[in-house]
């Protein structure tokens, strides 16, 4: 850690030790207000993960099409185009161009039509290389031709550049447990196998907490701590730092004690009950810890709950709509039914975008903001058209909405000051199982944002290759399955992200285990501005 970070960690563990059990309940706004006008608006920047559980399916996510790459992927994604007499389901999407054939069986390739293309200017990694999104993905397409979405291609796991060689031999190391759901979730989060402490969401905001409100204002500490890292979702290892603590909200409310400042209709009893809970005079320090505890989560949820922006307004919401279930905003057509269905990842960013607004109307003063989303639903080991289909269209609709929603805030435009970002627990199998897929390795990403050098694609997208009769692929970036050998790390990956937050270079070097591994020139993978 840089002599800077560890003086602004001492300032707030000073800070935050003063939060003793004479922290009053009844919450000083003013003093808070008074920290806010000490900071512009302008200084916010928020980093939001859009983890999509499951292992999302990059191959028809991000698709080369220029004519040699195509070839290769008809041949493994329909693999009637080699041998009529197989009669596995084809999971090829159809060519740029193809129309839909709404006559077609729902959740079909022919029902989507064919794959949108987009541009990028030929970075000479790319030469001669097309690429496009899947069908669902619309939106995205849009924003990415107006600039603010850029793809970031075969990026995983490593711990050293690797080569198909380095990967066969078994003296080089590699990640821990590739190919496991929990182990390479928790390794992209925290480049640890299931049962890591920390990740490198967490320790960015270890880094950062203390630019977040003023030493002067009531309950500092607190809106350190608790208000650096949120999520309106499960809790995760991302988001757990050594210092701050990750705030889990619901994704439409904040659990408080009572509600409406009464308990049971009685302001009394609520006043009654907050002090039972969060008030000891037992000299057991396990007690003492469990009542501070109970201090702090009271403090916090009365802080957001008054200042969190109501539903039912714009830009999150649609005017008198107070339940997200049923606001037409968050609503999405699903391919594989052709209905309207609620969007779950929508309505987390929803949540996400009023914790946002809650900074400017609390007062709060928080500069640096950490996020995260998910979507579940993309292991799809069959059924893939169906299944993937789906999701992807949820993506498109959630990322659409949310680049609207920041681009409307009442404070003003914040796309430029929100970076959303996807990750998942890895790609899939290049080949086609019968009905779907099977677990990868290296898969391509989106970033989101007005701070997004856009309309382009970074990292080195993959060859694509045929396999032989034995089963091996001749792309020295298709391992077996066709599995994607990854180009570039989650180091770098998070070394970009946090290094256009503000955490400095060699604070992320700190934090970035495998990063001292890769060429420095590199570390810095260019997509934001």
């Amino acid at each position: 850690m840089s002599q800077t970070s560890r003086r602004a960690f001492l300032r707030h563990a000073a800070a935050f030790s003063a939060l003793g059990a004479a922290s009053p309940l009844g919450l000083n706004l003013l003093a808070l207000n008074e920290a806010a006008a000490q900071s512009s608006p302008g200084d916010y920047k928020a980093l939001v993960c859009v983890f999509l559980y499951g292992g999302n399916d990059a191959f028809n996510t991000v698709l080369a099409t220029d004519a040699n790459s195509w070839t290769h992927y008809v041949d493994h994604r329909d693999p009637a185009s080699r041998n009529p007499s197989d009669t596995s389901t084809s999971i090829a999407l159809l060519p740029a161009g193809t129309a839909p054939d709404t006559s077609a069986a729902r959740g079909t390739p022919a029902r989507f039509g064919g794959v949108l293309p987009i541009d990028h200017v030929a970075r000479p990694a790319h030469t001669g290389r097309q690429f496009a999104l899947h069908p669902a993905l619309t939106h995205v397409q849009q924003i990415h031709q107006a600039g603010r979405v850029a793809v970031l291609a075969n990026v995983g796991p490593l711990t050293q550049p690797l080569t198909k060689a380095d990967y066969a031999n078994a003296r080089i190391r590699k990640p821990a447990k590739l190919f496991s759901h929990n182990d390479q979730q928790s390794t992209w989060q925290s480049f640890q196998p299931e049962g890591a402490g920390y990740g490198w969401g967490g320790r960015m905001g270890d880094l950062l907490m203390s630019q977040n409100s003023s030493s002067s204002a009531a309950n500092v500490g607190l809106i350190r701590r608790s208000f650096t890292c949120m999520t309106p979702t499960s809790t995760s290892v991302w988001l757990s730092g050594q210092s701050v603590m990750q705030y889990q909200t619901g994704v439409s409310s904040i659990a408080g004690l009572g509600s409406g400042g009464k308990m049971y209709g009685n302001a009394r009893l609520l006043t009654a009950m907050s002090r039972i809970m969060s008030q000891s005079s037992s000299s057991n320090l396990y007690v003492q810890d469990h009542q501070a505890f109970v201090r702090r989560a009271l403090d916090a949820s009365g802080l957001l709950i008054s200042a969190l922006p109501a539903l039912g307004a714009a830009p999150w919401g649609t005017s008198g709509v107070t339940n997200p279930y049923a606001d037409p905003l968050l609503q999405v057509t699903l391919p594989s039914t052709g209905a309207a269905s609620t969007n779950p990842l929508a309505i987390q960013l929803q949540m996400v975008a009023r914790l946002m607004d809650a900074n400017r109307l609390g007062g709060f003063g928080i500069k640096r903001q950490i996020f995260m989303v998910s979507l579940g639903g993309f292991d799809t080991h069959d059924t893939q058209n169906q299944a993937h289909g789906d999701r992807m269209a949820q993506l498109d609709h959630a990322l659409a909405y949310f680049d609207t929603v920041l681009g409307n805030m009442p404070g003003g435009d914040m796309r430029s000051q929100v970076t959303t970002f996807t990750a998942s627990d890895f790609g899939r199998s290049f080949t086609n199982n019968g009905d779907g897929t099977d677990h990868g390795w290296g898969a391509h990403h989106f970033v989101m944002g007005g701070s997004v050098r856009g309309t382009e694609v970074y990292g080195t997208f993959p060859q694509y290759s045929t396999a032989d009769s034995s089963g091996n692929f001749s792309s020295p970036d298709q391992l077996q399955n066709g599995v994607l050998l990854p180009t570039t790390s989650v180091d770098q990956y998070a070394y970009t992200l946090g290094k256009w937050l503000g955490v400095s270079a060699s604070d992320l070097q700190s934090i970035l285990p495998n990063l001292s591994q890769f060429n420095s020139s590199a570390y810095d993978l260019g997509f934001m501005s």
